[in-house]
């Protein structure tokens, strides 16, 4: 683990065979997605290693100035713009590590599964998008992508037709859909293969939505 990362850690109680790295968002902890280990009811459940990385503690402008648990800072209220990108890029960095650190255990690129939520999500995208090795796939939840015109330059090509799941509550009011929306269509415009799903909610996570990503998981899980 990497000295400055903490981490909540589910190992697999059969074979190794699979791992996830799911990120939290602004101001929680690994706890938050916890049960989503076993809310999923993965079909390869038991050949699972579920990581839950806590995100460093930092001052957050836009909660004035609070330390909280955050993946990068948040300067305004212009989430596309108003961001910390040298934060975002740090905190790639650190998820590059974990990846690194699962392959070092025998568990190949194209088994390992990057999601998050709001900050959490960007993060997802930001680093697995750019990762040299093919994965199994990312999924973003609630979230945008401000990196969208670095992505252009910047995308592996080993992880373009890497599949994205991308869900949104339609009266989310921290992360407007707009936004997600136009990192939807930015990374269709790049040929990206992106499922969106929208739900009748906040800033939040459904049942429905966890039955999609459900299916999601199970689906490219079963074709790596």
């Amino acid at each position: 683990m990497p000295a400055d990362l903490t981490i909540i850690d589910i190992p697999p109680v059969a074979a190794h065979q699979y791992s996830v790295i799911w990120l939290h968002g602004l101001g929680a902890d690994g706890h938050d997605f916890e049960g989503i280990a076993t809310d999923l009811h993965l079909s390869v459940a038991p050949h699972v290693h579920f990581i839950f990385p806590n995100a460093p503690v930092q001052a957050v402008t836009i909660n004035r100035g609070m330390r909280m648990r955050a993946w990068y800072d948040i300067l305004g209220t212009t989430l596309e713009t108003d961001v910390d990108i040298a934060g975002i890029y740090a905190s790639a960095g650190l998820v590059d590590r974990l990846i690194q650190q699962e392959l070092d255990k025998g568990i190949p690129s194209t088994h390992i599964l990057l999601a998050g939520f709001s900050q959490g999500g960007v993060i997802a995208l930001h680093a697995g998008l750019r990762y040299p090795k093919k994965l199994a796939g990312i999924v973003a939840l609630s979230t945008c992508l401000p990196t969208v015109e670095q992505l252009k330059a910047e995308g592996s090509a080993a992880n373009y037709a890497t599949p994205i799941f991308m869900g949104h509550g339609i009266l989310d009011a921290v992360v407007a859909i707009e936004y997600a929306k136009a990192t939807l269509d930015a990374l269709e415009a790049m040929e990206y293969t992106v499922k969106w799903h929208d739900y009748l909610m906040e800033h939040s996570v459904c049942v429905e939505e966890i039955q999609h990503i459900s299916a999601f998981i199970n689906t490219v899980f079963s074709q790596a």
